[in-house]
């Protein structure tokens, strides 16, 4: 990742330089100071190729004065759709394979500078520990990345929070995109002791615990696997009250690889199966990126940690199992077992906290992908605020949200001739009655559920997305946090 800075409107004495320029404006002031520069070279690239600044129009000029290696003009479109995250994205992909680079930020606020800078971060992220014969030459470069900018004091004033955001962010693709055979459960757990330096209270507990507390529902979904499960309680008390109380909830769910249990999944495909811990990823991003940036909020975290495996112990269609909330549960299909997880989790949290609200994200069903595809997470709801709050949210981070219907039919269809319930409702709207199997836990608190399955996982770079994990729900629910519970 490349150091940031903010400078003041200069031009740069070495590297490359980059000129963004608004569709049919004149060429910024320091484009201009380069043409005299060089000889008019600028303009006249510019006029051979047509530049019009409309958005993602480039021209690329090599080493025009013997101090940089090259220049981009590059085109942001019209000012009134101007959006500051995903033009930060959009330099990346030109500057990877410099060392250092310098943005002329001309006309932009420090707030857009320093947002820019974000996207620039997020889109840079990559994840590479497992290479190990990848060619230096082909490695990406940049080191430094500076943003030349008459608010340089502004900019860099409002960055820092933006920068603990990015690490939640990054800390939660990193997760997602870990094998499965390095992060177990209790591996995962471990990661999220990590954010005590931050200032969060992390608390783990291990199957002793949860048998203690009747978590039959997350256990039996564990029972197959040798890597033992764990529930993983984050606290972080923003508010400085001595006693905080009613803090707002995230739930994760956190299957760290499922194979399907005894109801397995085709072979085709399961590999994507590690980042079934998508939520729970998400969940632990954003309680770092609220350390991070010290939001004045009293948020609790709480993430279900299993691996869903096939073998002599696992746990068969047809069992019944009991949740700690004492409702019973006739398990159908045992690859529905991220909803398991999250009824024993949320029973507990409100239990212990009393939560304002509760938000759960989980990648819970492959029906939220046929319904809305790649584009939106499925968003269910017992409250018309919070929904709103949440899809509002997603709006203005990017991590867009479609309000799915909830009605007593759907929850019919979970009725069992054994049990309290069956674990899942048959194919039909089986997202809409999956996330009324976790209402059924939440005790009327206001609560939302985020089914993340076609969201958590991108199969092409985005403006401020490269392919992979994409951490979504981390800003979301900081914006979420930011707008409307601080202060």
């Amino acid at each position: 990742m490349p150091d940031i800075a903010f400078t003041k409107p200069t031009l740069p004495r070495s590297g490359a330089l980059v000129l963004p320029c608004f569709e049919e404006s004149p060429l910024p002031a320091m484009a201009q100071a380069l043409d005299e520069q060089a000889g008019g070279a600028v303009a006249r690239a510019a006029q051979a190729a047509a530049f019009k600044g409309r958005k993602g129009q480039s021209v690329l000029l090599w080493a025009p004065v013997p101090s940089l290696t090259r220049v981009l003009l590059l085109g942001l479109g019209k000012r009134d759709s101007f959006k500051a995250e995903e033009a930060g994205g959009g330099l990346v992909p030109h500057l990877r394979m410099e060392r250092e680079a310098t943005v002329a930020t001309e006309g932009l606020s420090g707030a857009e500078v320093a947002e820019m800078a974000m996207g620039a971060l997020l889109r840079d992220w990559r994840f590479d520990r497992y290479r190990t014969t990848e060619k230096p030459e082909d490695k990406p470069k940049l080191a430094k990345l500076s943003f030349a900018t008459a608010e340089a004091s502004a900019a860099k004033a409002a960055f820092p929070a933006l920068r603990a955001v990015a690490d939640g962010v990054f800390l939660a693709r990193e997760l997602v995109a870990e094998p499965a055979n390095i992060l177990t459960p209790a591996v995962l757990a471990d990661r999220c002791r990590e954010l005590e330096r931050l200032g969060v209270q992390v608390e783990v507990l291990g199957p002793k615990e949860m048998r203690k507390l009747n978590f039959g529902a997350l256990l039996g979904v564990a029972q197959g696997s040798a890597n033992e499960a764990r529930t993983v309680v984050m606290r972080w008390n923003g508010s400085g009250r001595r006693k905080p109380e009613k803090p707002l909830c995230f739930i994760g769910k956190g299957v760290t690889f499922d194979t399907g249990g005894i109801s397995i999944k085709p072979a085709a495909g399961m590999e994507d199966m590690k980042w079934d811990m998508a939520g729970a990823g998400a969940v632990i991003g954003l309680m770092a990126a609220l350390a991070g940036r010290k939001a004045k909020a009293d948020v609790v975290g709480v993430v279900g940690l299993v691996e869903n495996m096939p073998s002599a112990t696992a746990q068969r269609p047809g069992d019944v199992v009991t949740t700690a909330s004492g409702q019973t549960v006739e398990v159908i299909n045992t690859d529905a077992e991220g909803r398991l997880v999250l009824a024993d989790v949320i029973h507990y949290a409100i239990e212990r906290f009393d939560p304002q609200f509760i938000v759960d994200l989980a990648t819970l069903t492959g029906a939220i992908i046929i319904a809305l595809g790649h584009e939106h997470a499925g968003l269910f709801a017992n409250d018309d605020d919070l929904a709103a709050r949440i899809e509002a949210a997603g709006r203005a981070t990017g991590e867009k949200c479609w309000r799915m219907p909830m009605g007593e039919s759907y929850d019919k269809q979970l009725k069992s001739e054994i049990a309290d319930m069956k674990n899942v409702g048959g194919r039909p709207g089986s997202s809409i009655s999956a996330a009324h199997f976790i209402g059924r836990f939440v005790q009327g608190k206001p609560w939302a559920h985020l089914d993340i399955a076609g969201t958590a996982w991108s199969s092409k770079d985005t403006a401020t997305v490269p392919k992979g994990a994409t951490a979504f729900g981390v800003r979301l629910l900081d914006r979420l946090v930011a707008e409307h519970h601080e202060g």
